[in-house]
């Protein structure tokens, strides 16, 4: 069995996302532990800070390279990964559980006939084989297992697994030019959403429920995140409702998130949006009623109205910056 672990890093317009810094220290952690080679791989035109992964204990990076391949391609990106890790002979590969790695998991896992293990929550080594957690039941249970396939693919939950500096130098890149890319669709451009964070990958996030009562309420929403630093976040009634886009959307049917802080607004707390918060490290529910479900997942609730709490609480916070 092959005993390499491959490390797929994520980019976003030349840039690698926070995720690929996660998925290089897992991937370093775990090699340490099976004994084994680790490097990465990622696939762009050009990356800026593509050798800040030796920072993270990866001393080799390969780039795939096209312009074809500059933005994201489900057909371009696993053929062209696919090919790489059978190349080096990869018995792991470890992605970030994004939109992208979701996408992109299954389909190497078909090309190369290897297990495929989502949304990860713990990776550990036993007795030389790579035992995951992942939650299942919108949370409520958490499943151990183990892949009994030749090739192994997990993808990991953004801000679960830190990325830890182990590393002095950056990485070594080798550039290898991808031609004639298998390209059913190409991505020409991304519209960006002005300087927003976004929620899978926030460190802190500030989230609005229907108390919020209206669109225009928001604004109270997006003060108390821009003192923070925050992402904005929203519950599933908000964006049926029209108010909040669907990329803010924490829950079930929205994205799983793993902050260290979650300030929940006006929030309820239906199960389906307790299954994509409740691995926060700290939350903080801000709701007039203190019979909410949202207070039996918080570390720390006030009972009151948030058209009253927010705006102190936004002072008070300016205040400790000034």
């Amino acid at each position: 069995m092959a005993n390499k672990i491959l490390a797929v890093l994520e980019q976003r317009e030349g840039s690698l996302k926070k995720v690929s810094f996660e998925a290089a220290s897992t991937a370093v952690k775990l090699a340490k532990e099976l004994n084994a080679d680790v490097e990465a791989v990622a696939v762009g035109l050009d990356i800026n800070n593509l050798s800040e992964v030796g920072k993270y204990g990866i001393s080799k990076v390969t780039l795939l390279k096209s312009s074809d391949l500059a933005n994201y391609s489900s057909s371009g990106y696993s053929e062209a990964i696919s090919n790489f890790a059978k190349e080096i002979n990869a018995g792991y590969l470890i992605l970030g559980n994004t939109a992208l790695g979701n996408d992109l998991a299954p389909r190497l896992a078909v090309k190369l006939n290897s297990g495929c293990l989502v949304d990860c929550t713990h990776l550990n080594v036993e007795a030389d084989n790579v035992i995951a957690i992942r939650p299942v039941y919108a949370g409520k249970a958490n499943l151990t297992l183990k892949l009994n396939s030749d090739v192994k693919i997990f993808t990991i939950r953004p801000n679960v697994f830190k990325a830890e500096l182990s590393g002095t130098e950056n990485a070594t890149i080798t550039e290898k030019e991808i031609s004639n890319p298998n390209l059913k669709s190409k991505v020409v451009a991304f519209k960006k959403s002005e300087g927003k964070l976004d929620v899978a990958e926030a460190d802190i996030i500030v989230s609005g429920g229907r108390g919020m009562k209206s669109a225009e309420n928001f604004k109270l929403i997006e003060s108390l995140a821009d003192v923070l630093g925050a992402a904005v976040g929203a519950s599933r009634a908000v964006v049926d409702a029209g108010w909040r886009p669907h990329r803010e959307q924490v829950g079930q049917t929205g994205k799983t998130v793993s902050p260290s802080l979650y300030i929940a607004c006006g929030i309820s707390g239906a199960i389906q949006h307790l299954a994509g918060m409740s691995s926060s490290k700290y939350i903080v529910a801000i709701n007039k009623d203190k019979e909410a479900p949202i207070f039996s997942v918080a570390d720390y609730g006030i009972a009151g109205d948030v058209f009253d709490v927010l705006p102190v609480l936004i002072e008070e916070i300016k205040k400790l910056h000034s």
